[in-house]
């Protein structure tokens, strides 16, 4: 390990690329803790450490929403775009033909739509919780300036960690977005282990051992089934220089049990937030009827186990509709098919996609289903063992994980690269 580290280490451009994202996680972390002007964030802290589906959103943005910092929205609504132009990919072949057949450029173009879309998601966003904040007290009443001024401050921090992430990706190493994520994760962590520690009595501390070895259990489970993949055998056919025989050459095709990685979490969690502010926003409304409907959303979403079906739900179809984005069978099927390749018993051509899609079906429900069970570990422990509240595992684990491990390989490969 320690001659992995100094390895990487004793390259110049992959020791400053590494250095650089330190610095840039560094930024958004000091961002995190810079209040909106005239604002106390006290009482927000509270409101938000009470609320279920705050204390979510708060955790991706590295407790910048309890601070009611210049960075409260974090990358969310840059995620939240993204999570719709991957929709429209599916919906318009016109866009998905931008994304996927025009090249470079067409990449960098549905890029510019993503960042566009954030803007006024961003404003939307922020509207909608200092509204809900302003409504519910915790927050005083502000003029249409002062709303219109701190709707603007909440929408340029997050465009400036949006542009911060992409600086990361440009210059750095790793995914920029996620990376943002992770260090917001784990600058918590610490503080809500402490406070964990701290608030158990001596009957609950075999309690807490057995749940630190059943978190070393899951940890080793994540990594496994992140790391696993299935191997597709494929045979490529060339002739012999005289012409007489072909000769036959085997590869495969990886395919992963996670191959849309953490991102269907995130879609599900940044989708299920939407009904929880507006039902939150409704609450504090004058009209009876919306009180009343709000009323039945909150009590709906606030049961454990309902908003862990849907929550499970949710992650199981956007695994099958990411793998989908990312991982074209017809493509690759007519990729083989034009470079002489193909399956062992089965034809190039259609057979070929049906089987590749079977395969690719079978592997992809055994990944959505592992990241379904871990996500709602959290849920399952607090039922267990009656603790509330259990900061790790789910999806701060998975998250962890999976932005350490594609940290790794990005360095490997920058390793690669300059040993060739």
């Amino acid at each position: 390990m320690f001659r992995y580290i100094k390895s990487v280490f004793a390259e110049a451009s992959i020791r400053n690329r590494i250095i650089f994202v330190l610095f840039i996680l560094a930024l958004t972390r000091v961002l995190s803790a810079i209040p909106i002007p005239s604002i106390s964030g006290e009482l927000v802290s509270k409101f938000v450490n009470n609320n279920a589906f705050l204390s979510t959103l708060n955790m991706f943005t590295g407790g910048g929403l309890s601070t009611f910092s210049i960075v409260m929205l974090g990358v969310q609504p840059y995620i939240t775009a993204s999570i719709i132009t991957q929709l429209l990919t599916v919906l318009s072949p016109k866009i998905k033909a931008m994304q996927k057949e025009e090249g470079e450029a067409g990449r960098r173009r549905f890029n510019q739509y993503t960042r566009w879309l954030s803007m006024p998601l961003s404003l939307l966003q922020a509207y909608g919780l200092l509204t809900l904040f302003v409504k519910s007290g915790v927050v005083e009443s502000m003029t249409h300036t002062q709303m219109l001024f701190n709707i603007i401050v909440i929408t340029a921090g997050s465009m400036l960690m949006m542009w911060l992430g992409e600086i990361i990706n440009e210059k750095g190493v790793g995914n920029g977005v996620s990376l943002i994520i992770f260090a917001g994760i784990i600058a918590n962590l610490p503080h809500k282990m402490i406070t964990d520690m701290a608030t158990a009595t001596t009957a609950q501390i075999p309690l807490y051992i057995a749940l630190a070895v059943t978190f070393l259990l899951v940890l080793f489970g994540v990594v496994y089934v992140t790391e696993a993949e299935r191997p597709l055998e494929v045979t490529y056919a060339k002739q012999a220089r005289d012409y007489s025989s072909n000769i036959y050459t085997s590869s495969y095709i990886p395919l992963r049990l996670t191959m849309a990685g953490v991102i269907p979490i995130i879609f599900a969690l940044s989708l299920l937030m939407f009904p929880q502010i507006l039902a939150q926003l409704l609450a504090t409304s004058s009209s009876a009827t919306a009180q009343a409907f709000a009323g039945t959303m909150v009590n709906f979403l606030n049961n454990t186990w309902i908003y862990g079906f849907f929550y499970f739900v949710l992650i199981v179809m956007f695994t099958f509709f990411y793998t989908s984005v990312t991982f074209d069978i017809h493509k690759t099927a007519e990729d083989l098919q034009k470079s002489g390749a193909f399956i062992p018993g089965h034809r190039p051509g259609e057979s070929t996609t049906k089987y590749m899609g079977d395969v690719l079906t079978r592997v992809t429900f055994v990944g959505a289903i592992f990241l379904g069970l871990v996500a709602l570990l959290p849920i399952i422990l607090g039922a267990v063992t009656g603790i509330k509240n259990i900061q790790f595992g789910g999806t701060s684990l998975l998250i962890a994980v999976s932005v350490i491990i594609d940290l790794i390989k990005k360095i490997d490969a920058q390793l690669t690269m300059r040993e060739y």
